[in-house]
């Protein structure tokens, strides 16, 4: 498909690394997957390249071939072809659910794409995947969280374990398709014969009928229900982030396979902080004294307040780092800082007799940013001097 360098696609060095490979496709792959471009040709285009291109250079065997002989090593006369030529979006996302963190979203943070296998004959149609937002708070994403979750949704009918029928024997073959669960229709034309195979529609595929439908769910084995799902939502997720629960969904049809349950990711914004990455960043207003002769501050931290020293004579926009007091990052992947930012208040309104001060102190060598700049010329001058 791809005819663009593998390299070039990803954004990477030829020297990069397995870990390197994963996070850049990782980014691109969030960008341009299809759910979250309804429509989009070229996002769809851009999407299956870079996941050729991941393909590739994550296999060291292909990556090795490509490095040698380009493009044309993935033809297949050079001891193998690329995958994607003709995969389908379901293949690319059941290959590449490791670089998600298959344990902590379920193999696909997306939502979409789920694989459906062909149910078996003598089961229903698989249930519907579900959707459901849950707010974080940054206190909950930086340590992780156990969230109960109460879920409206289809659940089995336990008055016929799921069936649909009132007993076992309520069941009879159907005689449209004979218990296969499809009708074929041939057809002849001038190109030769064509055969058409479809579910049955007696049967909806099933390949059987009931006589006597189950009173408590109508027939669809299955009823409307609430459940508490516990789910376990690691450190570090960011907002957009999906979990997929397997399985947790709404209840198949009279036996089919339940859908899975997507936990979208919703951060809520914080009182004190801006997030950036895993690091977090407060914003400390100073007076101009406390500024000048230096204080000792409490300043909120995600697990409470901390005291922090301010040196006489910081300056407006100095940053003070805390280290390790950030967010404890996806996978292992470290803890981030907090960082302070320094603002000077400055008031509008002053009184006479606060007027008179600052007056005072208009005049004062050490309060003229000249005089500063000039004393930081004739120091690095000296060091000039001394060092050549």
């Amino acid at each position: 498909m791809s005819k663009r360098d593998y390299y070039e696609v990803l954004g990477v060095d030829k020297s990069a690394g397995d870990a390197e490979l994963k996070k850049a496709y990782r980014k691109l792959a969030m960008k341009y997957h299809p759910d979250r471009n309804k429509g989009d040709a070229e996002a769809e285009k851009k999407f299956k390249e870079a996941s050729e291109a991941y393909d590739v250079l994550r296999d060291p065997q292909k990556r090795q071939r490509y490095d040698q002989f380009g493009h044309s090593g993935m033809n297949g006369g050079f001891g193998g072809a690329s995958d994607f030529g003709n995969a389908d979006f379901e293949d690319i996302f059941s290959r590449f659910s490791d670089i998600f963190g298959a344990d902590i979203f379920g193999g696909d943070p997306f939502g979409g794409g789920r694989s459906q296998s062909r149910r078996r004959r003598g089961t229903g149609r698989p249930g519907a995947d579900m959707k459901l937002h849950v707010e974080l708070s940054l206190e909950e994403i930086a340590e992780g969280v156990e969230k109960t979750l109460k879920v409206k949704k289809q659940v089995k009918c336990d008055a016929c374990n799921g069936t649909g029928a009132e007993t076992e024997s309520d069941f009879e073959t159907c005689g449209t398709c004979s218990g296969v669960g499809e009708v074929r229709q041939v057809s002849r034309t001038m190109f030769g014969q064509f055969v058409n195979v479809q579910p049955c529609p007696t049967c909806s595929g099933e390949g059987r009928i009931i006589r006597n439908r189950c009173t408590s769910c109508g027939g669809e084995g299955r009823v409307k229900s609430e459940e508490k799902i516990k789910v376990n939502i690691p450190s570090g997720v960011a907002n957009g982030n999906y979990i997929t629960l397997r399985r947790q969904g709404n209840a198949g049809v009279r036996g089919g396979e339940p859908g899975d349950l997507i936990v979208l990711i919703e951060e809520i914004e914080h009182e004190h902080f801006e997030r950036d990455g895993n690091d977090i960043f407060y914003d400390l207003n100073l007076s101009i004294p406390d500024a000048i002769l230096g204080t000792e501050v409490k300043v909120p931290t995600l697990k409470g307040q901390a005291k922090v020293k301010i040196e006489p004579g910081t300056q407006p926009g100095k940053l003070l780092r805390m280290k390790e007091r950030g967010i404890r990052g996806l996978n292992n992947s470290g803890t981030g800082d907090q960082f302070i930012r320094v603002n000077v208040y400055v008031p509008k309104d002053l009184t006479a007799e606060e007027r008179k001060h600052i007056e005072a102190l208009r005049g004062e060598k050490h309060f003229d940013p000249s005089e500063a700049r000039e004393r930081e010329k004739s120091f690095f001058s000296k060091i000039k001097d001394v060092f050549g």
